[in-house]
């Protein structure tokens, strides 16, 4: 297993390497810069325009730009905002963590909820709880997150002060208690961690479902029936133990979409968290702040199917990574 890893963790460096030559070829082979914009505004001269130029790095081709940024990484260093005239590792680092909330929460919901759903709904195949399940799924298929946030956002401004329509905390965060603060952040994540659940349960719950059906459907499940053994214990033991290995898998890929997923609903519900900030590092050519939260996805990419690996050898005795 640790040469299995240490493998992984080896081929990771050439594919973050290519996302991000990727990543800096298609940033710097769109026209236009950051300093655009200072052109535009005549109190800045020629001088101080090219000034900034060589401070940035910007006279210089998008290939020698991009191989001064990887030699920085080496060092961990991530670059300087062009925008916001920082370090590119403190915006990512302040905002890294409010995304990971939002994402996190609808994570734990969705999981929570899809899979004893989709338990349910096996256990009750064909009945009506099954299919009002079903049609709840197609439903919210059919329905995108940020469509949804839109419509909770509408009933909540019809009942003001049950829950805020934007933002992470309340104005007067600061002078809660550590309980106050707590429950504020919970009341700012309900609507978009809702919003971006409804859709994953559905799509989660119903592949549940068909791992639980083909794995009710197999001859070991008729033989522990017919040695006598309890149904919770041939469901939850027997059948749920081989219908979940497929979802461990499923788990590594959502780790890895943390930071991306959500997006739209940051930008919607005024979230400050990465999905704002890559919209506004984006128009406004920071590249450097674009190219460390690619980055960071793919570094969450890569750990995310580790891990799903490593889970899979560990539940299933019949996966071996010799």
């Amino acid at each position: 297993m640790w040469r299995f890893i240490v493998k992984r963790i080896l081929t990771a460096v050439p594919m973050l390497l290519g996302i991000a030559l990727l990543t800096f070829a298609l940033m710097g082979g769109t026209p236009g810069s950051y300093l655009d914009s200072m052109r535009l505004d005549p109190q800045f001269s020629e001088e101080t325009i090219a000034h900034y130029e060589r401070m940035y790095g910007l006279d210089k081709s998008w290939w020698v730009q991009f191989f001064s940024w990887v030699r920085n990484i080496f060092r961990l260093e991530f670059g300087y905002s062009f925008h916001f005239n920082i370090p590119v590792s403190k915006i990512i680092a302040g905002r890294l963590l409010n995304t990971f909330i939002l994402s996190f929460a609808s994570f734990l919901i969705t999981w929570s909820i899809a899979i004893p759903l989709g338990i349910w709904a096996a256990l009750n195949r064909n009945r009506f709880i099954d299919r009002f399940i079903q049609f709840f799924s197609y439903i919210s298929l059919s329905l995108p997150s940020f469509f949804l946030v839109m419509i909770f956002l509408f009933f909540a401004s019809q009942l003001p002060g049950v829950l805020p329509l934007g933002g992470m905390v309340s104005p007067n965060f600061e002078d809660m208690n550590i309980f106050g603060k707590f429950f504020d952040i919970l009341r700012h994540l309900a609507i978009p961690a809702v919003a971006l659940s409804i859709g994953s349960v559905a799509g989660l719950q119903r592949i549940m479902r068909g791992n639980m059906l083909e794995a009710l459907g197999q001859k070991y499940i008729l033989t522990a029936r017919a040695k006598g053994l309890p149904e919770n214990r041939v469901v939850y033991h027997h059948a749920l133990r081989n219908a979940v290995n497929p979802l461990i898998t499923l788990l590594g890929y959502q780790f890895s979409s943390l930071l991306s997923g959500a997006a739209l609903t940051e930008i919607i519900c005024s979230w400050p968290g990465l999905g704002s900030l890559m919209l506004t590092a984006v128009r406004s050519k920071d590249i450097y702040l674009v190219m460390a939260s690619m980055l960071m996805g793919g570094v969450l990419f890569i750990i995310g199917n580790l891990l799903a690996d490593i889970a899979l050898a560990k539940v299933d005795p019949r996966i071996r990574y010799d």
